[in-house]
């Protein structure tokens, strides 16, 4: 994180079911970074967090109600330290909770001022349209949306994407290389230590399939010839349109941020390099 800073990256994304176990850890471990020489930088950080997904037991200790995110942002403030959120998201649409109770309790939120914005992430186009024009007309508008987007996974492309830019919305994308598919890392196979490799965590070993493999490699030949890693051009790849703010990338090393960010020496695509690109993932 401190190595992040120093780089020039300045937001921080979170939730409260991150870590593991699912019980506010990451928020917690944060915060005793932020103790351990970033308080002081506050006002120099973006940090967002989630709510939305199961932490506690009872009705109440999940889904998208009032009840649990007025809970959970308190919760949250608490396990961090902080006075306030940047951006606090509904973390999901739960297909229970009315939207328009869910948008209400984020305005409030802001209202109270434990945020400074709100977010939605991986909510359906039909409920994202509701939100957005509930928002906007509360002068609290929807400032970022995120979603799962990669070179394995453009569903957003249809939809989501367009909906936000349409609306007015940022757009950040998660998992932008694929739960590592989109690097070096299994191209010969799946590494003792690696996310597939372990019985935990949201990338399972039947997912390296032949296929994606085929495809990572062929498309590493390419990021080859634009003098990038496989990783850094897939990065470019999701940052190329205009409508994306930004992507989130979690690593597991200080030189896995800083090949990441090498992306931004390269951030331009030939028609024919986009062309090929297109034609490997339409296998």
């Amino acid at each position: 994180v401190h190595t992040a800073f120093n780089l020039g990256i300045t937001h921080f994304d979170i939730a409260n079911n991150y870590g593991h176990p699912y019980n506010g850890s990451a928020e917690e471990n944060f915060g005793k970074i932020l103790d351990r020489g970033m308080r002081e930088y506050r006002d120099e950080l973006c940090i967002s967090t989630k709510a939305g997904y199961e932490m506690w037991d009872g009705p109440y200790g999940g889904n998208s109600s009032r009840k649990n995110l007025m809970a959970s942002i308190d919760q949250s403030l608490r396990r961090t330290g902080l006075d306030y959120f940047d951006i606090f998201y509904s973390h999901r649409y739960d297909g229970v909770t009315p939207v328009e109770e869910t948008m209400q309790a984020l305005i409030d939120i802001v209202k109270q001022g434990k945020a400074l914005y709100v977010g939605i992430s991986k909510y359906p186009p039909a409920q994202a349209k509701i939100a957005y024009e509930m928002l906007r007309a509360a002068g609290v508008p929807c400032l970022i949306s995120q979603y799962r987007y990669s070179m394995f996974d453009r569903t957003v492309e249809e939809k989501s994407l367009p909906l936000a830019a349409e609306q007015g919305s940022g757009f950040i994308a998660f998992s932008p290389l694929a739960q590592g598919l989109l690097t070096k890392k299994y191209l010969h196979g799946i590494p003792e230590h690696s996310r597939a490799a372990r019985s935990t965590g949201f990338l399972k070993v039947d997912q390296v399939t032949e296929d994606k493999v085929g495809k990572a490699r062929r498309l590493d030949e390419i990021a080859a010839r634009r003098g990038q890693t496989l990783a850094e051009m897939a990065l470019a790849w999701v940052l190329k349109d205009e409508r994306m703010t930004s992507v989130i990338v979690g690593t597991s090393s200080v030189k896995q941020l800083a090949d990441n960010l090498h992306a931004l020496d390269n951030l331009n695509f030939t028609n024919e390099e986009l062309a090929e690109i297109e034609g490997i993932l339409r296998l």
